[in-house]
């Protein structure tokens, strides 16, 4: 990977600050949906030539795959447990000549219901993240999340979870792809067009007993 990412709002490796969060501790032991959710600010640099446009992609490889064990009094999800993938952010198309997303421009808050996908404020499409379909069968948060919802890890999960910025350097303009993609839709979509791609990773726990 020869594209370079960094960011104002944290450094590689650090624990991400709670502005850009969808969840906070909520001083016993839990959490409370209360973050401040602003999407950070991410910029990149060298990309190859032959650049068309790019995509940008947050996951989290950390999620538990038993989600029934999630944030339960009765469980403590050891590190080891079996994980899935979640995504936090889908953007699409982004023109090449874009090579920056200031602080906010995918979210500035927690919205219930969520967020439009499709045309963003810095150029490119963005999808539905992972909120949409977890969050389908809660009656007052239930809808489409489109841009960015930051992290929300199991508070009683002990393993520290790596959320994944990553940007995509592609042969295309522009992906074929529907209006509500998924991180799954992306992926396919992405087969055979990147050219390049770079990461900036930062960690979020709300575990007070585990490594964040």
């Amino acid at each position: 990977m020869t594209i370079r990412i960094e960011s104002t709002s944290f450094r590689e490796g650090e624990r991400i600050p709670e502005t850009y969060a969808f969840a906070v501790p909520d001083g016993d032991g839990k959490a409370k949906p209360e973050g401040g959710n602003v999407s950070p600010h991410l910029r990149w640099q060298g990309e190859p030539d032959g650049t068309r446009s790019f995509a940008l992609v947050c996951v989290d490889h950390d999620v538990p795959a038993e989600m029934e064990r999630m944030n339960s009094d009765d469980e403590t999800i050891e590190p080891e447990a079996p994980r899935q993938t979640f995504s936090h952010w889908l953007v699409a198309d982004i023109p090449a000549g874009v090579h920056e997303v200031p602080e906010g421009a995918g979210s500035s808050g927690i919205v219930r219901g969520g967020k439009p996908t499709g045309e963003t404020s810095f150029g490119g499409l963005a999808g539905a993240n992972g909120y949409t379909e977890f969050l389908a069968d809660d009656e007052e948060m239930a809808g489409t999340y489109g841009n960015y919802d930051g992290p929300f890890p199991p508070w009683n999960d002990e393993r520290e979870h790596r959320y994944r910025f990553r940007v995509y350097a592609l042969d295309v303009p522009r992906l074929d792809l529907p209006g509500d993609f998924t991180l799954a839709q992306l992926q396919e979509a992405l087969s055979g067009h990147v050219l390049d791609e770079g990461e900036l990773a930062g960690t979020y726990s709300l575990n007070r007993d585990g490594a964040g």
